[in-house]
C-alpha cells in the first residue's frame, strides 16, 4: 500500500490503460475506482466518466464513490454508504491524507488528458 506519491512516477504521467496504472502501482485495481481501506485510508481514485455526478474542479473533486448501481443496467439507483472503499475516502479526509487522482481520457476536460 502506498499513500501519496509513487517513486519514479511523476505527477502528470500518462498511461494507456488501467493495466499500466496497475503495473506501475499507481492504482492497484483493474476495475474499482477506489483503492484503499477504512483503516489506512484511500490510496487512489479514478475519474473515468463512469458517474455523471462526479465533478472535477482541478484541486477540488466531488466524487460519487462506490456502490448504488443496479448490477444489470449499471444505472445509479441508490445512494452510496460510508462503507468499504467509500470509508477509505472518509478516513483520508479526516486524517488529512493525500489521495492520488487518476483522470481518464473519458472524463470531462479541462483537467483530464486528451488521448489520441
Amino acid at each position: 500500500m502506498a499513500i501519496g506519491e509513487i517513486a519514479g512516477v511523476a505527477p502528470g504521467t500518462t498511461f494507456a490503460s488501467r493495466r499500466e496504472l496497475y503495473d506501475a502501482g499507481v492504482h492497484r485495481q483493474l476495475q474499482a475506482g477506489i483503492v484503499g481501506s477504512a483503516i489506512t485510508g484511500a490510496e487512489s481514485i479514478v475519474l473515468s466518466g463512469g458517474y455523471v455526478d462526479d465533478e472535477d474542479h482541478g484541486s477540488e473533486i466531488i466524487y460519487t464513490g462506490h456502490g448504488g448501481r443496479d448490477p444489470l443496467t449499471g444505472r445509479q439507483v441508490a445512494d452510496q454508504s460510508f462503507s468499504r472503499q467509500n470509508q477509505a475516502l472518509v478516513t483520508s479526509c479526516l486524517q488529512g491524507l493525500p489521495v492520488r487522482v487518476v483522470r481518464g481520457s473519458d472524463h470531462a476536460p479541462p483537467h483530464s488528458p486528451h488521448w489520441r
